[in-house]
């Protein structure tokens, strides 16, 4: 028995009861949070909305998160499990070269078509809107901005050393001209609510790739 006559098992019980409901709730907020930031921004975050949505206390989501700071760090850390979840790991599945390369893109601009978040990409809306500033939130977003193209970089690099891609390939060159086509596509479909844009991105894409490619059947074929 513990202290005052409580069963320690009965305690941890307890406990892990609410560390669990606390987690629920957490990975509740955190789902409306990427939704709003896609489509508004990080800044129209706050505890007393978030509250009024879900109908929660606003002691207990400021107990969740401390500060608004935080609650937009968190949200920016969700997004990136999310985007992880969507293209980064399907992506890994296969095997190094330009097959690997086309997966990472089309799955990325499935993931802004399919409104993965309501706001199509949530870093292009929010890397925008915190460009120009300073602190947590624009470093947090400045690292995310960098993983993605080191990876765009590194999976086209590969595809050179698999010997799919010529030896002379300009690899940051590519990955500026893979990212900006797919990046466009993500901004004009969110403006003008028009799908026929990814596929314009995947045919310059397509193209970039055959002409990099040591053997130009090995670059996929738009339809």
């Amino acid at each position: 028995m513990g202290a005052g006559g409580v069963d320690e098992g009965t305690a941890t019980t307890r406990l892990d009861g609410r560390v669990e409901r606390g987690n629920r709730t957490r990975r509740l907020i955190l789902r409306r949070t990427v939704d709003i930031a896609s489509v508004e921004g990080l800044e129209a975050l706050s505890v007393g909305r978030l509250a009024t949505e879900l109908r929660l206390s606003k002691s207990g989501v400021f107990a969740l998160f401390g500060s608004k700071q935080e609650l937009q760090l968190a949200t920016v850390r969700e997004a990136a499990r999310i985007y992880t979840e969507q293209v980064i790991r399907p992506a890994a599945e296969v095997a190094p070269g330009i097959g690997r390369l086309w997966r990472l893109c089309d799955l990325w601009l499935e993931y802004s078509r399919g409104r993965v978040f309501p706001g199509g990409c949530f870093f292009y809306g929010v890397i925008a809107e915190f460009d120009a500033r300073s602190g947590p939130v624009h470093d947090a977003m400045v690292g995310a901005h960098r993983a993605w193209m080191s990876l765009v970089e590194r999976t086209a690099a590969e595809a050179r050393d698999t010997g799919e891609l010529r030896a002379d390939t300009d690899i940051p060159q590519l990955a500026f001209e893979i990212v900006a086509l797919m990046e466009t596509s993500n901004a004009f479909s969110v403006l003008h609510d028009e799908e026929s844009v990814y596929r314009r991105a995947r045919t310059g894409i397509a193209a970039r790739l055959r002409c990099a490619a040591t053997d130009p059947a090995m670059a996929p074929q738009v339809l």
